[in-house]
């Protein structure tokens, strides 16, 4: 790589967590999308990512935790930009003369005012040229599926702020969909069951680590129990409550239901030919939250399908990203076809 030449990057932007990978050298940074800044003054940043993530919970009232995507759109302009200039000179350095070309991920039916806020605070960050690549394509090639053949290919990428549905065929999205629901949903669920049933706050790492350990997609034969501490709403005093695996599915229900929406939705508006290839082909799941227990098999009952995990579900996007940036002439037609 030239001094003077900046290498081609991409983004996948989620709402939890940011993946970067850098032509030529693989993945080099995931960290959490999160900021810790200082309440009066939300420009004074104390602390970006991995450093921030260890702040969570653990902040005194002087410094605020943002999250500065909500639903896959950028809900703080001003944090978002300032996290991404952070990640990129933290993956590139700042030792060069020319921009990088920067592809992003962004949720399939994310608005046009919100893709524009994306690409605008990538530009700020430090970027020369940004080009958009929808979340389902970009994970349906990182996942292996033969995308640019004429033959229908879904993908469900469940990540931390959105599920996007989509049926993928010749290089380009034919019928998509995307929902505010994944991982953090459930977590969110996880908190407010708690709240209503036991009388008790958890924060949202001890719901993560509950959903992780304890939930699942269908109710499960073999009940396990986690003891959780938290604190009292009525007293404010420490208290600890028991958890099964029977509550944990109840409370992350409704957001797996969501999910099987989001992906009805999109079978139905699927071309019969297309359609056809999904059902031999099957489902193929990516994201991180989708490793929720039996979330695979849950789908599969409802729908009758094959449908599969993939490896390493959250790197799929990055690596479909990867593969756009390592291969010129695709990267060429994409800033084409991004204006």
């Amino acid at each position: 790589m030239s001094f003077f030449q900046a290498p081609d990057v991409a983004i996948d932007l989620g709402t939890t967590n940011t993946l970067i990978y850098v032509k030529g050298r693989g993945i080099v940074l995931a960290e959490p999308t999160v900021v810790v800044a200082e309440k009066q003054d939300r420009h004074l940043v104390h602390a970006i990512g991995d450093d921030a993530r260890s702040l969570v919970g653990r902040t005194g009232d002087s410094y605020v935790v943002i999250y500065p995507l909500e639903n896959g759109a950028i809900s703080d302009f001003d944090s978002a930009e300032v996290l991404l200039r952070y990640f990129l000179r933290k993956a590139i350095g700042v030792s060069h003369l020319i921009r990088p070309r920067v592809l992003v991920s962004v949720p399939s039916g994310l608005p046009d005012v919100s893709r524009k806020a994306v690409r605008e605070a990538v530009i700020w960050a430090g970027a020369k040229k940004v080009v958009l690549v929808d979340k389902p394509l970009a994970a349906a090639i990182g996942s292996g599926l033969p995308v640019y053949e004429p033959t229908g290919n879904m993908v469900v990428d469940v990540g931390g702020g959105t599920t996007d549905a989509a049926v993928v065929s010749t290089g380009g999205v034919v019928v998509s969909q995307s929902v505010p629901v994944g991982g953090r949903k459930m977590d969110e669920a996880i908190v407010n069951y708690l709240k209503k049933n036991s009388g008790m706050l958890i924060g949202d790492r001890t719901a993560e680590e509950v959903k992780m350990d304890l939930a699942s997609a269908m109710p499960v034969n073999e009940g396990r129990t986690v003891q959780i501490r938290g604190r009292n709403l009525l007293s404010s005093h420490a208290m600890v409550a028991r958890f099964t695996s029977a509550q944990a599915h109840e409370a992350v229900k409704d957001a797996c239901a969501a999910i099987l929406g989001c992906i009805k939705w999109v079978l139905e508006r699927t071309p019969p030919e297309l359609s056809a290839d999904v059902m031999h082909s099957g489902i193929h799941l990516t994201g991180s939250a989708s490793q929720l227990f039996a979330l695979d098999q849950f789908i599969g009952y409802h729908f009758n399908m094959p449908v599969y995990l993939a490896k390493d579900p959250g790197d799929c996007t990055v690596l479909g990203l990867s593969y756009l940036i390592e291969n010129e002439d695709l990267m060429l037609d994409l800033m084409r076809s991004n204006g």
